[in-house]
């Protein structure tokens, strides 16, 4: 008998068990799904990894990092990732959950001058940068050239405890907030894997939340 990394299961199979837990309908609609991860550290790693889980069809990860052995405290990747781009490892372990994903990925550093040409395809955009210069480069970017997309974003989510200080917040009509919008990173305070994950949670239950309730154009 082959090991459980030889194990594949055929689309038929794993959408019937999917549509088993989700129904038949909002699995259509996550199918159709299309969501753009920008950032793949603690926050984007762990967004992604729940949204192939639900099945989520249509997946565009973006990254120019490498794994570092000390990412492997809170970012979904293990020692045999170390060196590789973070793009190529994650897009692998992705891939074993769901072989039948469409998964995109730009090995890239996001700029106020590839905005335009990254994200033409994609209606949701995750924002999960670590730098607060990023993330607001980010967020500025897509609601100045893309007004009818959606940016989810987070902020605050460092240090351990306070778990229900983190939530989702709408500031705009197209742009939502994850986080504490406090904890920022420091000595004795950083990022750990459970309350970052946590806040990684919130910006993958938005995405699916948005996507089944028909928020965006998935098509």
């Amino acid at each position: 008998m082959g090991s459980a990394a030889d194990i594949t299961f055929t689309r038929e199979e794993l959408q019937e068990a999917l549509c088993r837990r989700h129904t038949p309908a909002i699995q259509e609609r996550l199918n159709r799904g299309r969501a753009a991860i920008a950032g793949l550290g603690g926050l984007g790693s762990n967004a992604a990894f729940a949204l192939a889980r639900i099945g989520v069809g249509h997946l565009h990860l973006i990254d120019f990092d490498r794994v570092d052995l000390s990412n492997l405290n809170r970012q979904q990747y293990f020692m045999r990732h170390v060196g590789m781009y973070k793009t190529d490892a994650l897009k692998e372990e992705l891939l074993e959950i769901n072989p039948y994903l469409d998964i995109r990925t730009d090995c890239v550093r996001v700029s106020e001058d590839n905005i335009l040409s990254l994200f033409a395809e994609d209606p949701i955009i995750c924002e999960a940068f670590d730098v607060p210069e990023n993330k607001a480069m980010l967020v500025n970017g897509i609601l100045e050239l893309f007004p009818e997309k959606i940016i989810v974003s987070a902020s605050g989510m460092a240090g351990y405890g306070r778990s229900n200080d983190i939530r989702t917040r709408k500031i705009t009509e197209h742009f939502y907030l994850c986080g504490d919008e406090v904890s920022g990173s420091g000595p004795g305070h950083g990022l750990m894997a459970p309350r970052v994950a946590v806040c990684a949670g919130h910006e993958a239950n938005l995405i699916a939340q948005l996507i089944i309730d028909g928020c965006v154009n998935i098509t």
